[in-house]
């Protein structure tokens, strides 16, 4: 697929900007910026309380999707269902992975990320940067659930959480 000048993105579209997540396109607008006129798409990220401007030709290049497809959505939710896996390796290089996979906005390697840092009642604590992490990964995909099924975030919420209790718990 070759890369397009210009995203068909519209307003009111819902967008996966990879390092914020879930947003909504709420204007595309002319503005200055060093001299030089620029279209960009403006997103709001209203649970973040945050606006964006990502001009209209770099959206592609930065890794801003449209919504993932139910299909997509479905893979998600079947990585969830399985054994968490951990590496043996040190908790600095996991926590880089983890924070990776995070931003890149895929939604099977953010599902990954919950996957794997969940803890049920009876297992261990999570460390503060572990606990930061899942739930960083948690509200991106709890968003982009959401967003996807057109239901609210604490449905989607219920949705992982009876996926995430179900599984057996892992030694």
């Amino acid at each position: 697929m070759p890369m397009s000048k210009k995203p068909e993105f519209r307003p009111n579209d819902f967008v996966v900007y990879p390092a914020h997540g879930v947003g909504q396109i709420i204007a595309i607008e002319k503005q200055e910026v060093a001299g030089l006129e620029l279209e960009v798409f403006v997103i709001t990220f209203v649970k973040d309380k945050m606006k964006l401007s990502v001009p209209t030709h770099k959206a592609t290049h930065v890794g801003m999707r449209s919504l993932s497809s139910p299909e997509v959505v479905s893979k998600a939710m079947t990585t969830l269902k399985g054994k968490a896996r951990v590496k043996r390796a040190m908790w600095s290089r996991r926590a880089q992975e983890y924070e990776a996979k995070i931003n890149s906005g895929d939604l099977i390697a953010i599902a990954e990320v919950v996957r794997d840092l969940h803890r049920n009642d009876e297992q261990r604590e999570q460390s503060y940067s572990e606990r930061q992490l899942y739930e960083a990964a948690l509200d991106r995909l709890t968003r982009e659930l959401a967003a996807v099924n057109n239901m609210d975030e604490d449905g989607a919420l219920k949705s992982v959480d009876a996926i995430l209790s179900a599984r057996p718990a892992a030694a």
